[in-house]
C-alpha cells in the first residue's frame, strides 16, 4: 500500500484552490523580505543606503586610504588644506576667510588667463581657452544622486532623533546616565578650549591615531582591554546599587 497523501498535497478546487493559491503568494512575498536570520525586515526606501552598497564601499574605501596615508601626496594635500583653513578662521571671520580664498583662486585662474592669451597672441596660435575641459565639464548632480544622499541623511538623522529621545527619556537607566556623566566633563572640556580648538585636535587626531594604531595595535589592545574592564567593574557595581538600574536580560 502506498502511503497516504500529505495534508497539503490534497487537491483543492473552486474557492479553496483560490485561498491556497493567495496563501502562498503571500509566503512567497515574506520569504523575499525575510533576511538570513529570519526575521522579517521592513522595507527601505528608494535610494537607501543599502541600495547602494557600491558607492558607500567607494567612499569609505576613500576615506579609509586618505586616514592611513596610503597615498602620501594626496592625503598630504587634504590633511594641510584643512588644517589651513582651520587655523585660517581661528585668526579671521568666515567672511573673510570665503573672501581671501576667493581671491586667491581668482587671481591664480586670471593671471593663467591673460598668460597662456599672451602666449598663443606671441606663438600665434590658435589653442583656444585654457580651461576649455574644465569649462565642458558636467558638474550637476542628477535626481537620482540627489535623493540617495538625502534618504542617507534622513537615515542618520532619524537614527540621532531616535537615540536621543532614548537617553533624554531614560529608557535605560545606566546608557542616560552615562550620557549624563559624558555632557558633565564636556563642560570641563568646553571651558579649556573652544569649538574650533577642538576641531583642529579632531582633525590632527583622525590624521594620526590610525596609523599609530595600526603600528601599535597589540600594545594598545592590550591597555584599552585593561580599561574596559575597570570601566564595565565599576559600572556593574554603580549598577547593582542604584534600584532599577538592572538590565532587562536579553
Amino acid at each position: 500500500m502506498s502511503a497516504p497523501p500529505d495534508r497539503q498535497e490534497l487537491p483543492l478546487s473552486g474557492s479553496g484552490a483560490r485561498w491556497a493559491g493567495a496563501g502562498a503568494e503571500e509566503r512567497a512575498a515574506g520569504a523575499q523580505r525575510r533576511d538570513g536570520d529570519g526575521e522579517q525586515q521592513p522595507q527601505l526606501p528608494a535610494g537607501s543606503a543599502r541600495e547602494h552598497p557600491a558607492v558607500t564601499m567607494a567612499t569609505a574605501s576613500t576615506a579609509i586610504d586618505l586616514l592611513y596615508w596610503r597615498d602620501i601626496k594626496q592625503t598630504g594635500i587634504v590633511f594641510g588644506s584643512i588644517l589651513l583653513l582651520l587655523f585660517s578662521l581661528t585668526q579671521f571671520s568666515v567672511v573673510s576667510v570665503i573672501a581671501y580664498l576667493a581671491l586667491a583662486a581668482l587671481s591664480a585662474t586670471i593671471s593663467f588667463r591673460i598668460y597662456k592669451s599672451v602666449l598663443q597672441a606671441v606663438q600665434k596660435t590658435d589653442e583656444g581657452h585654457p580651461f576649455k575641459a574644465y569649462l565642458e565639464m558636467e558638474m550637476s548632480l542628477s535626481q537620482d544622486q540627489i535623493q540617495k544622499y538625502t534618504d542617507c541623511l534622513q537615515l542618520y538623522v532619524n537614527s540621532t532623533v531616535r537615540e536621543l529621545r532614548r537617553l533624554f527619556l531614560v529608557q535605560d537607566l545606566v546608557d542616560s546616565l552615562k550620557f549624563a556623566v559624558l555632557m558633565w566633563l564636556l563642560t570641563y572640556v568646553g571651558a579649556l578650549f573652544n569649538g574650533l580648538t577642538l576641531m583642529i585636535m579632531a582633525v590632527v587626531s583622525m590624521f594620526t591615531l590610525p596609523v599609530v594604531y595600526d603600528k601599535y595595535q597589540a600594545q594598545i589592545d592590550q591597555y584599552l582591554g585593561l580599561v574596559r574592564t575597570h570601566i564595565n567593574t565599576v559600572m556593574a557595581k554603580i549598577q547593582a546599587k542604584i534600584p532599577g538600574a538592572k538590565r532587562k536580560a536579553e
